[in-house]
């Protein structure tokens, strides 16, 4: 099978199966936003939204967070993966959010960076989410969902993966701005409910027809 091939039935496939695909994360703000992604590192959304109500609460604005401590921030997020780290990440992000921005988050990738806690995973998903820009965020989930249906080609990292998948975007779609954002929530739920990192449930996917780790085992299967 041809990759535009590939790419077309999968995009097809995922838009049957998550039309409206959006970030789990809750939020209001593309404050909150920040701070929810920031928390989701190595930590489930589920785990994140259920800490980040109270912490909304306390730190509705990065005003209002830049005078926190860690040692402030530290029992609201305690249940969350690495929250020492996490809380001194929140207290350092919100100072500069207010020192150098004004307290507004930014746009470019670049200077999103530039906040403490923010690699470029989560710079690129304020960027899509909250700026609408065409950038493709890539996590564990993204990263091996695109590889496994060949949606990527021999990806070793994860930001091979995201100029595979964007390079690749520009080529075979028409919208390519929008199905970037759409894309990356797409894969990020097959990864997390159907093409999970052990046990994929494959009989249940709709993109079988794509897939090459399904067309894999199923001539495996058929060779026993």
């Amino acid at each position: 099978m041809k990759q535009q091939e590939r790419y077309l039935l999968a995009l097809e496939a995922l838009n049957t199966m998550y039309p409206n695909a959006t970030t789990e994360l809750v939020n209001d703000t593309p404050f909150h936003l920040l701070v929810a992604v920031i928390l989701s590192a190595q930590c489930t959304d589920k785990r994140v939204n259920m800490v980040t109500p109270a912490l909304f609460e306390k730190y509705k604005e990065p005003q209002d967070m830049a005078k926190a401590s860690p040692e402030d921030i530290f029992p609201y997020i305690q249940s969350i993966s690495y929250p020492n780290s996490k809380a001194k990440y929140l207290s350092n992000m919100a100072k500069r959010l207010v020192e150098v921005y004004d307290g507004k988050v930014p746009e470019s990738v670049d200077e999103l960076q530039t906040l403490s806690g923010v690699g470029r995973k989560t710079a690129n998903v304020i960027a899509s989410v909250v700026f609408h820009q065409a950038k493709m965020p890539v996590d564990t989930h993204v990263h091996r969902v695109s590889n496994r249906i060949g949606l990527t080609v021999n990806a070793k990292t994860v930001l091979q993966t995201e100029e595979q998948l964007m390079n690749n975007l520009k080529i075979y779609s028409k919208q390519v701005e929008d199905d970037v954002a759409l894309l990356h929530h797409q894969l990020i739920l097959l990864g997390r409910y159907t093409c999970k990192a052990r046990n994929p449930e494959c009989l249940v996917c709709k993109l079988q027809q794509c897939c090459k780790f399904y067309q894999r085992s199923q001539k495996h299967k058929s060779n026993i």
